[in-house]
């Protein structure tokens, strides 16, 4: 008995220590931007990881497990058509994603949620967000 008490202990104390190793996450909120501004949400919250110019080389994106996509060319890699469903449901985050693996990207529909007013604003966001994102396509 004596035995398995001391086992535990160990254990606990492994866990502990283990625990108190890693490193705290710190949650900040979501900077307010103009939902009828698809240009300022992306440099606000994409161009960290897609870049200024979209093309996935933001400063972010060496951190990260797979390199983001370059969003100039999501016409081009659609037979010349924008997405617009799969890029709304991408940033709302209803998207399955491959390239993402487990949603490493931020789910904005959820995150936009915690800055707007109503519903009808997240969408209006989403959709100016797309908006902007399909004017920025390669030529």
């Amino acid at each position: 008995m004596a035995r398995i008490v001391s086992m535990l202990t160990i254990a606990f104390v492994m866990l502990a220590c283990i625990a108190s190793a890693q490193p705290a996450i710190k949650k900040t909120p979501v900077t307010p931007t103009s939902a009828a501004s698809g240009q300022e949400m992306f440099k606000t919250y994409c161009a960290a990881c897609h870049g200024q110019d979209a093309k996935g080389d933001g400063p972010a994106a060496t951190a990260l497990k797979k390199a983001p996509a370059n969003l100039t060319q999501l016409s081009a890699h659609n037979g010349g058509k924008f997405p617009d469903l799969k890029v709304m449901a991408t940033i709302k985050g209803d998207a399955e994603t491959p390239a993402h693996g487990s949603k490493d990207m931020p789910v904005w529909g959820t995150l936009f949620a915690s800055v707007s007013g109503s519903q009808a604003e997240v969408q209006l966001r989403i959709s100016n967000l797309t908006e902007y994102v399909k004017s920025i396509q390669a030529k």
